[in-house]
């Protein structure tokens, strides 16, 4: 039993191509004119109406969405203007209180140093005044201190003790001087 294969249509039918019998030609292409119109027909009355509404209404959809961004940008540029009017708002304020109360310390400042001073000059002439009754009461004592040691040196020196007179007489001629 051998098998064979062969490549001829059922029914022994030999011959070209049904779609290049020239025969045929003429059908063909009345059946190639009448579908092309009818699929002509059906996509301009069907399809290509869908597909346009779709194309506008994604048109539409793209410029309402183009509209809103530029809608909400137009809102954020507004509100990043807003923003940095009140920021340099709020550090103008902040500024001008950091002077105030530097000005305000300041003054504090210059009338804690003139109230302290004037104390201090107080004291001050107060201290000078002390000096001057110290300095002038020593002043006063000088003279009989030093009469005092003149006394003792020279009686020391000599042994006996000089006259009064003449160790005021000695004093005066030395602080003349």
């Amino acid at each position: 039993m051998a098998t064979t294969a062969h490549t001829e249509a059922p029914g022994g039918h030999k011959g070209t191509f049904p779609p290049f019998d020239s025969h045929t030609f003429a059908s063909q292409l009345v059946w190639l004119v009448i579908t092309f119109v009818l699929l002509y027909v059906v996509l301009a009355k069907v399809a290509l109406p869908r597909v346009g509404g779709i194309i506008a209404e994604r048109q539409k959809r793209i410029d309402d969405d183009l509209a809103q961004a530029n809608s909400f940008k137009t809102q954020s540029d507004s509100a990043i203007a807003a923003y940095e009017k009140a920021l340099a708002d709020a550090r103008n304020r902040a500024q001008s209180i950091a002077n105030d109360m530097r000005e305000k310390q300041t003054a504090e400042a210059e009338s804690v140093r003139k109230k302290i001073e004037d104390q201090f000059n107080v004291k001050l002439a107060d201290a000078e005044k002390a000096i001057a009754a110290t300095k002038q009461a020593a002043m006063a004592n000088v003279r009989g201190i030093a009469t005092d040691a003149a006394k003792a040196i020279v009686e020391r020196l000599t042994g006996k003790a000089p006259a009064d007179t003449a160790i005021d007489a000695a004093i005066t001629d030395v602080l003349k001087r």
